[in-house]
């Protein structure tokens, strides 16, 4: 005779990844922003499978209009932090990708402007909870910063990124790959020096596992 429990336990994981593809479908038709410059497009990358989290700030111009989040110059430096290719980056369901803003919020002065407040609060503590077998999560920019690390609100960029081994293996704290962090990065070598080594390794190991 059969264990009830090994059938409950399929069914079970059925019904939330049913629930997960749901939710995701909702993400996705999301348009809670009003005037944005181009329109909703909602852009992520997620599966409950997924052992690494890349949590950005918001779309660009470039990904917005080409649909795949880091699709541009900054995503190819991530891409080489990360020690992955372009295929492992967008195929494998064990990197997600979840930006703060998942839409394209415009250009002000100072470069694009940032992600709309409306965003993270209708859906990034209910989205997070269906990646429950994350191993590291990649927090890039202040406003990741102030979500995913509370403890670290306040402090500079630089200083967040210093002591990034007390976040470490769990979490980790990257400068936004821009060639407009060029100057920031030339100022802050060991990070390409001493982080970017222990990342890729750190990475590849939970790629391979």
């Amino acid at each position: 005779m059969c264990d009830p429990g090994q059938i409950a336990k399929p069914m079970s994981e059925l019904q939330n990844y049913t629930a997960f593809e749901n939710h995701v479908t909702r993400m996705r038709a999301c348009s809670l922003c009003d005037g944005l410059p181009l329109g909703p497009r909602p852009l992520f990358k997620l599966d409950p499978s997924a052992r690494v989290l890349i949590v950005g700030q918001a779309p660009g111009r470039i990904t917005h209009e080409r649909g795949r989040t880091f699709d541009d110059v900054s995503g190819d430096r991530l891409r080489d932090w990360l020690g992955v290719t372009s295929e492992t980056f967008y195929n494998d369901p064990r990197i997600a990708i979840l930006p703060m803003g998942f839409c394209y919020p415009g250009t002000g002065k100072g470069g694009d402007l940032p992600p709309r407040e409306e965003c993270a609060p209708a859906w990034r503590k209910t989205t997070l909870q269906y990646l429950d077998q994350l191993e590291l999560t990649i927090v890039i920019g202040r406003y990741a910063i102030d979500w995913h690390i509370p403890e670290m609100k306040g402090k500079s960029l630089t200083r967040v990124v210093a002591e990034w081994r007390s976040l470490w293996p769990e979490r980790l704290v990257l400068p936004h790959p821009s060639p407009r962090n060029n100057r920031w990065l030339a100022k802050n070598p060991h990070v390409e020096a001493k982080v970017i080594p222990v990342l890729r390794a750190r990475v590849s190991e939970i790629l391979h596992d």
